[in-house]
């Protein structure tokens, strides 16, 4: 029996206005590209930093004004940059769908649909609208060309990492159990589980002093297991960073032209999203 083998349907092309828009939009190797990535990460930043000023009463008081001017035209901004997302893809609802083009809508929908509530019961729920407004933060994330990368090392090194926990489990429950029977309760060591916090806060050398040991043996069992601490932290650091350069040599960070989505392997043909050719 013959094999059949899938053919993904590529749409038509874009006309050229479209493709320059996306070229704009999703790419960054032009001059234009970059300039358009920098100007919207400023805007986001400069977007949520006025929701936080928003957010002091004194400053409201006396800039609300300017607060809500700036609000309403980094709205409009996000908006006209949502359209043309939509328009320079070949299949919008496919953007729409995916995280990004959520978090696009996510941004710009509550300064809409605060407008439709007035009047004072309402406040409370405008503000729960207007810290929703926090959210464009996320829009960044399509910036972070290295996201992909980040998560598919964390995936691959998820093992190693567990079994270092597991080991780290191990070794605060040795350390707590040996510190109980060595300082006592009249150290503040009540039981081995309150022991164990003492040992995972030494460990990670975050150490809040609420219990000290007082012997000169338990002193000495603190000072290995924080030099101990200073040495385990390399070791998950040593793991993902091994598998983050690998991550980095078998991604790329390439758009497509249909749903917008990046991340795809170096050797790749298709869109893993769409299917739509690369």
């Amino acid at each position: 029996m013959p094999r059949r083998i899938k053919r993904f349907d590529q749409g038509e092309p874009l006309s050229p206005w479209r493709e320059n828009i996306h070229e704009i939009i999703f790419e960054a190797d032009t001059l234009q590209g970059k300039a358009f990535d920098v100007f919207l990460i400023v805007a986001i930043i400069l977007s949520v930093i006025a929701v936080m000023l928003e957010s002091v009463a004194t400053i409201r008081y006396e800039y609300g004004f300017w607060l809500d001017l700036a609000e309403w035209s980094f709205t409009i901004m996000f908006t006209i940059e949502y359209i043309f997302r939509l328009i320079c893809v070949r299949k919008p609802w496919l953007y729409a769908r995916s995280f990004l083009g959520i978090v696009d809508l996510i941004s710009i929908l509550p300064s809409y649909i605060s407008l439709m509530y007035t009047g004072a019961e309402t406040l409370l729920v405008i503000r729960v609208l207007r810290v929703l407004r926090i959210f464009r933060i996320f829009k960044l994330a399509e910036y972070l060309g290295e996201a992909e990368a980040l998560i598919k090392a964390m995936r691959s090194s998820r093992k190693k990492i567990m079994v270092f926990l597991y080991t780290i489990f191990l070794f605060v429950v040795i350390f707590g159990s040996i510190m109980y029977l060595v300082e006592g309760e009249e150290s503040g060591f009540t039981s081995i589980p309150r022991s164990v916090y003492w040992a995972i806060i030494t460990l990670t050398t975050v150490g809040y002093g609420d219990i000290v040991p007082q012997t000169n043996i338990g002193q000495m069992i603190a000072a290995a297991v924080m030099i101990m601490g200073y040495a385990i932290i390399a070791v998950p650091t040593g793991i993902y960073s091994t598998e983050l350069l690998k991550a980095y040599r078998e991604t790329t960070n390439t758009a497509c032209i249909n749903c917008g989505e990046e991340g795809h392997d170096n050797d790749a043909e298709f869109c893993k999203f769409c299917g739509e050719k690369l």
